[in-house]
């Protein structure tokens, strides 16, 4: 075997760490962003955030203060005292005036106006704490608002709650016994309060509930809870026999109906939790002279620099433990910086493209959405697929019609009768448009929507529509049938 030496020519793609930072940049959202950039300005001190003052606003604002002490120690040392001295705070700012005779506070008292969010189970404990009920009852009431689920409805069997009372008496120690009927008549207490119907084992019995509560003298109300006695014909849309089995005609069957449309079907809801989390755009875009422009989002976008002082104190020669320190702090906040400028550009650069893509979406609205995928933008904006995919994972365009995900602009597509492309998003919005323009006595089936489509130049099967339909959490034209 003989040993030489040679030269060779490859080409090698190696992951630097710049550029590993670089793609865990492009894919966090603004919040991480927001999270990630303050991470790096506490362990940084060479990295900083640039304030909205400027720094002339800022040399303005020092320069005056420096006056204002000057000429308040100039004063404080002078012979005689000036009958008013210059002060931060007006009279009026701290104390309030009565112009009666009446006696006041000498500040002003503000009512603390916030309010906290009341859960169900807290709202029906308060209700069941001022009941006249015995000890074994209240704990059977307590075990039944546990049970609740969040639209109110009871969520076990009396016989588990009868279960669970028993369990917790005797380890208190009680020697009586809890049977099914005394829970059931704990739960129509239960079912009484506010809000009217909760607890109720299904909808026919919350809707009974309330009806039974309501006046005698409300119209339709008796009509109305004969219907519930045969709610399942109801359910089923079976008008004959409804007719025949409660003895109404169409006129009082539609008055009984549109009397249970004004009742609550899940009386818990409106202690749900609505605190949303909102999210913030990373991109806007508007119309201006028949152009449709589009920016970043400039309440979002982190503005950082190198600490000038620090900075300074690098010294080119020094080869000491601090400056070396310096000298690799700067060059990562250098990187930092510059990886975060490039996210900006690419995030602008596909959204410019998308917006150009999709702009009769934003003349028409859905209807308007053109078919495409992450392959189209990556060649037209020269980008790998996969830093396409990050860009738009995660990131909000605010558009005239809304937010919508970046990921929303992109769509499989179904071939028309002219050999073109339609998109699936456009093909849901005109299944949505045709099903709330259709009679409802006489509703679209699948197939009748495919064959509207095919008039239309869209070429879908009947299960292609279903699965769409379907999609868009409509029933289908059985359910959707009404007949009174």
């Amino acid at each position: 075997m003989k040993l030489s030496v040679g030269l060779k020519v490859a080409n090698s793609l190696s992951l630097t760490p710049q550029l590993q930072q670089a793609i865990r940049l492009l894919q966090l959202s603004s919040l991480e962003l927001e999270q990630e950039i303050q991470i790096q300005l506490d362990s940084n001190p060479l990295l900083e955030k640039i304030e909205e003052q400027s720094s002339v606003e800022a040399l303005e604002t020092l320069s005056e203060s420096e006056q204002d002490r000057k000429d308040l120690t100039n004063e404080l040392n002078a012979d005689h005292l000036p009958d008013d001295l210059p002060v931060d705070t007006d009279w009026d700012d701290v104390y309030t005036h009565q112009p009666t005779s009446l006696g006041s506070a000498e500040f002003e008292e503000r009512e603390d106006n916030r309010q906290g969010h009341l859960s169900l189970k807290e709202h029906m404990l308060e209700q069941v704490n001022l009941l006249h009920f015995s000890t074994v009852d209240k704990l059977v009431a307590h075990c039944i608002i546990d049970s609740l689920d969040d639209k109110g409805f009871l969520d076990c069997d009396l016989s588990e709650i009868t279960y669970s009372a028993q369990h917790l008496l005797q380890s208190m120690d009680y020697d009586e016994e809890v049977e099914d009927d005394e829970v059931l008549v704990v739960l129509k207490h239960i079912q009484r309060l506010e809000p009217i119907g909760i607890g109720s084992r299904n909808l026919a019995e919350c809707l009974t509930v309330q009806l039974e509560n309501l006046p005698a003298a409300v119209p339709n109300r008796r009509e109305a809870l004969l219907l519930m006695q045969h709610y399942e014909l109801l359910i089923s849309n079976e008008l004959p026999k409804l007719v025949k089995q409660t003895g109404l005609n169409a006129e009082q069957l539609k008055a009984a109906v549109d009397l249970l449309k004004t009742l609550t079907a899940h009386p818990g809801m409106e202690f749900e939790d609505r605190s949303s989390d909102y999210q913030i755009p990373d991109v806007v875009v508007s119309k201006k002279n028949e152009h449709w422009h589009v920016q970043l989002n400039q309440d979002v976008m982190p503005k950082l620099r190198v600490n000038s002082f620090y900075a300074n104190m690098i010294k080119r020669a020094d080869q000491s433990d601090d400056n070396q320190y310096l000298r690799s702090q700067m060059l990562e906040a250098k990187n930092f910086i510059k990886s975060i400028d490039e996210r900006h550009k690419t995030l602008l650069k596909v959204a410019t493209c998308i917006v150009e893509h999709q702009r009769a979406f934003f003349e028409i609205g859905p209807e308007g959405m053109k078919p495409l995928v992450l392959r189209d933008i990556a060649e037209e904006v020269e980008l790998h697929e996969s830093t396409v995919s990050r860009v738009t994972t995660n990131k909000f365009m605010l558009t005239p019609r809304g937010l919508y995900e970046l990921k929303y602009f992109f769509s499989s597509h179904v071939g028309t009768t002219s050999g073109g492309e339609a998109s699936s998003t456009a093909i849901r919005a005109k299944i949505k448009k045709m099903i709330a323009d259709e009679n409802t006595r006489k509703p679209l089936s699948d197939n009748a929507i495919a064959n509207m489509l095919k008039d239309e130049g869209i070429d879908v099967a009947r299960r292609t529509v279903a699965k769409y339909r379907e999609s868009l959490h409509i029933p289908s034209s059985s359910e959707r049938k009404v007949l009174i």
